[in-house]
């Protein structure tokens, strides 16, 4: 049984600090239109395939305030509310900072500002309610619905992220499901029917990001001195792409 954390009394901005790895601009690919981007430090898992291993640890980060954050991000708000988009917490992993990532996105409200959690689940036990009554969105990375792949491609296991993503239907939350195809580790055609089921089941799952692995981040790994797992795979053909988006648009799913 999993047990959620009881909504705290917000605090005020200036007195929540976290650790943050980075913040960015991108449009497209951190939910809609132009986002500000803050990535927190620190993360659970290890997949094989995370392009961004610097962030794993938290002290790998810069200590900043929520309020630090709101003030970079009201620079741009103008800007980003102009292009349709919004400001998303990402990482790393933002639910191991609870308390930070939820002032940041109820400041982002009070901005104005379209919210988005991008999050494994794995720890969506740590969302309380306040966190997610702040949150727009929520970019749900499930890496597998297959436990055994699951802890394979991760060290952790899968129940506690689809225990969100229940919780998340239960309460209507709108969702963008993402899912990396990483050839040879996460492309079993059952396991993602599957998933494509489970996630048309919940009825808040707005579309699918299906995302084809890239070995981009490989030299991240040499730098900190690391073994790279995913050494000698190739990116999913654009063929193994569309049938993979074809098992999610069959279950009646929107997948891009």
């Amino acid at each position: 049984m999993t047990t959620v954390l009881a909504s705290a009394q917000p605090a005020a901005p200036a007195a929540v600090n976290g650790s943050v790895h980075s913040w960015d601009l991108s449009t497209g690919v951190d939910g809609p239109g132009t986002r500000f981007v803050v990535f927190t430090a620190g993360c659970p898992l290890r997949c094989v395939y995370c392009h961004n291993p610097d962030t794993w640890a938290g002290r790998s980060g810069q200590r900043m305030s929520a309020a630090e954050v709101l003030a970079l991000a009201g620079r741009y708000r103008r800007f980003i509310g102009a292009a349709g988009g919004g400001l998303t917490v990402s990482g790393g992993e933002p639910l191991l900072q609870p308390a930070f990532t939820r002032a940041v996105l109820a400041g982002a409200k009070e901005l104005g500002l379209h919210t988005a959690l991008d999050t494994s689940g794995y720890l969506g036990a740590r969302a309380d309610d306040a966190l997610l009554d702040a949150t727009d969105l929520v970019l749900l990375d499930i890496k597998s619905f297959d436990p055994a792949i699951a802890r394979r491609v991760t060290g952790r296991g899968i129940a506690p992220t689809l225990a969100f993503a229940r919780r998340l239907a239960a309460r209507r939350q709108p969702a963008w499901l993402r899912f990396v195809l990483v050839p040879g580790w996460t492309d079993d055609p059952d396991g993602i029917a599957e998933l494509a089921r489970f996630a048309a089941s919940l009825g808040n799952v707005e579309r699918v990001d299906v995302l084809p692995f890239h070995p981009l981040g490989a030299a991240k790994y040499s730098a900190l001195g690391l073994d790279y797992p995913c050494a000698g795979v190739t990116p999913p053909s654009a063929a193994q792409v569309s049938r993979v988006r074809a098992a999610f648009t069959d279950a009646g799913l929107l997948a891009v």
